[in-house]
């Protein structure tokens, strides 16, 4: 393994903070105090980390619907998320955005967004941006398998492709879009397998598997840095939660969400393969757990006593001024 003790626990220690954010929020949201929808990013945070591990902040990044973790992968501030989600005026976004909106642009995160598939456009166009200022910079688009169908995710890629454009799209496929199963909603039997129509590379990976996700983001990000173009990725991944908080998920069965929990978990995952080559221990990822268990306590309470925004920010940050 090529990676340091210090960067394993480091990959750990943001991919256990994506967990317990949104472990928090899901209890946190039976109070009613948590206004807006919510869709949780719990069994995916390999992706976000992976693929996050290797960019700056002078790269972009645009989200979907289920954000959270796009934006801690990052390196946005959990505490001012956190604020953002129950709608204080200190939050990330002035508690305006909430969390179908959170959105860092000092990071390089342009946002979650509502529309299903809409970051493909954002994500091509800030590599265009890219490309025109003649910056090694690129950006990601994270999607679903539902976004996947879109028509303007197929108009994205097949731009970036006669552009040239350093624009990854990154494929979370989680197998249900919404609450309709891939192998109902996708014709084709491999989603990364489409990326040829247009004459984009593609590779099929496993998103459970925080090295496998690292390994191959390593050379497709060196691929678009270089000026070779766009690639596509599809990483095999499984939510733990239902689509949107309170979603009954009739659609799955309850060992399904089981089976995934006890094997396709990507932080036990982690801590096996870690712990078992001896580059750490159990007590020392049990102690990152520790600690932010007691920082996001310590998030929320902060929270509920903050500021809302003032009646006069609803006016301002409407339009763009130059």
């Amino acid at each position: 393994m090529s990676l340091t003790k210090e960067q394993l626990l480091d990959y750990y220690r943001k991919m256990r903070n994506i967990r317990e954010f949104e472990e928090t929020i899901h209890r946190e949201n039976t109070t009613g105090e948590i206004p807006g929808f919510l869709h949780l990013y719990c069994g995916e945070e390999a992706n976000a980390v992976g693929v996050c591990a290797h960019l700056s902040d002078d790269d972009y990044i645009a989200s979907n619907h289920r954000g959270h973790g796009h934006c801690v992968a990052k390196g946005s501030d959990p505490r001012l998320m956190v604020m953002e989600l129950y709608g204080r005026a200190e939050g990330l976004c002035g508690g305006k955005g909430g969390s179908m909106h959170i959105a860092d642009l000092d990071r390089g995160s342009l946002g979650a967004n509502g529309i299903v598939g809409a970051g493909a456009p954002l994500a091509t166009g800030a590599a265009l941006t890219q490309k025109v200022k003649g910056r090694d910079n690129v950006s990601v688009c994270f999607f679903g398998d539902g976004a996947s169908n879109e028509g303007y995710v197929f108009e994205a890629m097949n731009l970036a492709v006669i552009l040239k454009l350093p624009v990854i799209f990154y494929c979370e496929n989680n197998g249900v879009g919404e609450g309709t199963g891939v192998d109902y909603a996708v014709g084709a039997d491999s989603i990364a397998d489409r990326a040829a129509a247009f004459g984009m590379p593609a590779k099929k990976i496993d998103g459970t598997d925080f090295f496998s996700v690292y390994d191959a983001m390593e050379e497709v990000v060196a691929h678009c840095r270089a000026g070779n173009g766009p690639y596509f990725v599809e990483a095999e991944t499984v939510r733990f939660y239902g689509h949107f908080e309170g979603d009954p998920q009739k659609y799955r069965l309850k060992e399904e969400i089981d089976n995934a929990k006890l094997h396709r978990d990507c932080l036990k995952k982690f801590r096996s393969r870690v712990i078992e080559e001896g580059l750490a221990t159990t007590e020392e990822f049990d102690s990152i757990d520790s600690d932010l268990v007691a920082a996001y306590k310590g998030y929320v309470a902060e929270a509920k006593q903050a500021a809302w925004p003032r009646p006069e920010a609803l006016t301002e940050d409407v339009y763009i001024t130059y």
